[in-house]
């Protein structure tokens, strides 16, 4: 099964090949037939802190605004107005730096910033139909402590971007987490630090927007995030994304297949999930289950290898 699976997968990949936040979209223009129809694209990251996923997340907020018309960007954890995010991108005054770096931590990358001063310059370029920044902390700052709040969390991050799309019409990207934004009723996250099985954000936004609400996983095989993340065990959903070559790519999940692919697809695995607290030595422990990536995703971007985000230089230079 697996050569096959490789094999639809080689010829349907669209290869990613840059990472440069101004570069032609070309390579990530294919997206724009998966999301026509969607009013909420959530782009997942298997970890918070690669430059690579954060790179073509970017791509994909620029294709997504530049070319199909989505006009807000929720930042999942953290409210950019508290901050003054959404003002300083439609115009207000501030140094951006110094803004950023009262963001959640995983927010606090150079990579960010890039985001934002692109924002500010479409905003600039466009004043009468700009791009708004808003988000959610799922009503709590601090970690919740049991099954029920973590439940609550996720209900809170969905209904703040239902209201918020609900309001305006826009558009929207959501920006967040994989465990947050992939379509899990439920899904199961280890460690945490005992397994926790619970409905997450995803799947109460598409019970909300059905098929207008696209989720995208954007996965790694090893790399750096910037723990040192070891290969896959062989169970995990990455080691066979993998094996289909070297180079990046984006894969609609939805694409017709043989009757071999559409069995693998829809059979419960496993998919990396690296947060705040990882220990290399317990690899296998960190992970999502409880579903299939054909649950989960409606597309997936898996790159070979990520490298660290680039820690925000606060003003005056020091990080």
């Amino acid at each position: 099964m697996v050569e096959e699976v490789t094999r639809w997968i080689r010829e349907n990949a669209h290869h990613l090949t840059t990472d440069e936040p101004a570069a032609p979209l070309t390579d990530v223009r294919p997206l724009a037939d998966m999301v026509r129809d969607a009013e909420v694209v959530a782009l997942g990251a298997a970890g918070r802190e690669s430059h690579e996923l954060s790179a073509v997340a970017h791509r994909m907020v620029r294709l997504l605004v530049e070319e199909e018309g989505f006009r807000t960007l929720v930042l999942e954890g953290d409210v950019p107005s508290r901050i003054g995010l959404d003002a300083y991108v439609n115009g207000g005054p501030g140094d951006p730096r110094a803004l950023l770096s009262a963001a959640r931590s995983f927010w606090r990358t150079e990579e960010m910033l890039d985001l934002i001063a692109w924002t500010r310059d479409h905003n600039r370029r466009h004043p009468h139909d700009p791009v708004h920044l808003t988000g959610s902390d799922g009503g709590a700052r601090r970690a919740p402590s049991s099954l029920d709040q973590l439940a609550a969390v996720e209900r809170c991050l969905a209904e703040d971007t239902i209201r918020w799309q609900e309001r305006t019409g826009h558009k929207v990207v959501y920006w967040g987490g994989l465990a947050h934004t992939s379509n899990g009723a439920p899904r199961t996250l280890s460690p945490s630090p005992t397994p926790a099985t619970h409905r997450n954000a995803g799947s109460h936004l598409r019970a909300r927007f059905g098929a207008r609400f696209v989720s995208l996983g954007l996965t790694f095989h090893h790399g750096n995030v910037p723990f040192p993340v070891p290969a896959p065990p062989p169970e995990f959903a990455e080691a066979v994304l993998r094996t289909a070559g070297p180079d990046a790519y984006l894969l609609d999940l939805r694409t017709a297949a043989p009757a071999a692919v559409r069995t693998w697809l829809a059979t419960p695995t496993r998919t990396r999930l690296i947060g705040p607290a990882y220990d290399p030595a317990a690899d296998a422990d960190h992970h999502m289950s409880g579903g299939s990536l054909a649950d989960w995703f409606d597309a997936v971007v898996h790159v070979p290898e990520a490298t660290p985000a680039r820690p925000l230089k606060h003003p005056g230079g020091a990080e």
